[in-house]
């Protein structure tokens, strides 16, 4: 039986005892040093003048103190590594690249993409990215997509004022040429709100019809 002092030993009390605690400190770490370097070019600003960079780097900075919390909980007991599938990250990874190629224009050699702004790359990234589990749900992604985006565009491109493309331009000459930019963005948000509550509502209305019908169907 160990004693007392076995059991409270150093090389005890320091070792990793919950391995998917520390392998998820690490990853989040290391994404928020990737994300920090990736910004370091990028004016911060000040809390009256916010630059684009401001916000992102305070995300990484608490995806990193997040990160260094789970390491620190890994050295008491917890779960083991599990088995993982390469589904989520290459997803994951999709979404990502995908978002960075066409918020902004990209070209490649002879390939090039047009900026399509935040109104189109936030929802693909999203759509994306859900199919990461088995368990994704294409109606739930698009409501979610169409309801998130809305969000994100009126809190960095109306309330915070950062420099991020919000649409595509060609989508200007659908709205009144005496419009400003920020009453356009408003419109476009409020269009996309109505989307995910036309898709929510749509979809419960279809589901219902098919379970009246599988109760019918039951009865006959």
């Amino acid at each position: 039986m160990p004693t007392s002092h076995e059991r409270s030993s150093p090389e005890r009390r320091w070792s990793i005892r919950a391995p998917q605690n520390f392998a998820g400190g690490i990853s989040l770490i290391a994404l928020a040093a990737l994300a920090l370097w990736l910004m370091s070019d990028l004016p911060r600003g000040t809390l009256r003048s916010m630059g684009p960079a401001m916000l992102p780097d305070w995300l990484a900075i608490g995806v990193g103190l997040a990160g260094l919390a789970l390491v620190a909980s890994s050295f008491k007991p917890g779960e083991a590594l599990e088995r993982w599938s390469l589904r989520g990250v290459f997803f994951i990874l999709l979404a990502i690249v995908g978002f960075a190629v066409t918020i902004r224009p990209f070209a490649l050699g002879p390939i090039a993409i047009p900026g399509l702004g935040l109104a189109v790359a936030g929802p693909l990234a999203i759509i994306v990215s859900g199919f990461a589990t088995p368990e994704a749900r294409l109606r739930e992604l698009v409501i979610l997509a169409l309801g998130l985006t809305p969000f994100c565009m009126l809190l960095f491109g109306d309330l915070l004022n950062l420099p991020i493309p919000i649409f595509p331009q060609s989508l200007t000459g659908l709205f009144p040429a005496d419009w400003s930019q920020k009453a356009v963005l408003r419109a476009t948000a409020a269009l996309m709100i109505v989307g995910a509550a036309a898709v929510f509502f749509l979809g419960r209305g279809h589901k219902a019809d098919q379970v009246d019908v599988a109760v019918q169907g039951g009865r006959g």
